[in-house]
Parts: C-alpha cells; structure tokens; sequence
C-alpha cells in the first residue's frame, strides 16, 4: 500500500515540473529568479494551488503577473510531460513562508541580543 496519497504525490511531481518550466522553457524576461516551494492538489485532482518564492522584493508583483500570464503556456508544458486524465486548473500565490521565518529570526536574534546586553550591565554594575 502507498503511504502517501495520490494528490499528494501528483503535487511533489508538479512542483519539479514547475520548476523545470520556469527554468528552462518560459523565455519572460519579467521573470526574475523564482522557486516553487509546494503545490497544494485538491483531492479531486482538479485544482493545484502553487506556491512560489520571489527573491526581489521590488519585483514581486510583476514577476507574479508575468507567471500568471504564462499559466496556459505551463499548463500545456505539464500536460506534454504528465500522464493525466484531467489535468489541474493552476493557481499561483506567493509563498511567504521564507520572509515570515526571517522575521521570526530577526526578532529572535534581536531578544538574544538584548538579553547579552543586560547580562553585560549586570556583570559591569558588580
């Protein structure tokens, strides 16, 4: 038996696949350097939320439109490449995973800071 479900495994397929096309096949130069993190199929095979990360926080938007403008092209590459009845209508959205773990990063690195602070003024005051 198979330990992991079918959408499951369809959506670790698509990712790479994505991810090949945006590399290799999608010639927009408004695509700038993206990863697809994880796409999310629904149970019934029918819709697959992917989920990018954009480096360049100023480019965000328009390299998000320009794969937006490029989901037939991708959808008709994945089709070419996977062997589905029915492929999955693709839904793209930025993956904010990656920033809200340098946030919480920041903040962390920022309390251990403050906590040497104190530590030093408490050693300085005896």
């Amino acid at each position: 038996m198979l330990r992991y479900k079918r959408s499951v495994r369809v959506g670790d397929l698509m990712r790479e696949e994505i991810a090949d096309i945006l590399m290799h096949k999608i010639k927009d130069p408004r695509i700038g350097f993206v990863t697809v993190t994880g796409v999310e199929v629904s149970d019934d095979l029918r819709h697959a939320k992917t989920f990018v990360s954009i480096y360049k926080e100023e480019e965000r938007e328009t390299t998000l439109k320009a794969i937006e403008s490029a989901k037939g092209f991708i959808r008709r590459e994945l089709g070419k490449r996977m062997r589905l009845r029915f492929l999955p209508e693709l839904i793209f959205r930025l993956d904010k995973s990656i920033e809200y773990g340098n946030k919480i990063d920041r903040i962390l690195k920022e309390i251990s800071n403050s906590k040497r602070l104190e530590e030093t003024e408490k050693v300085d005051d005896t």
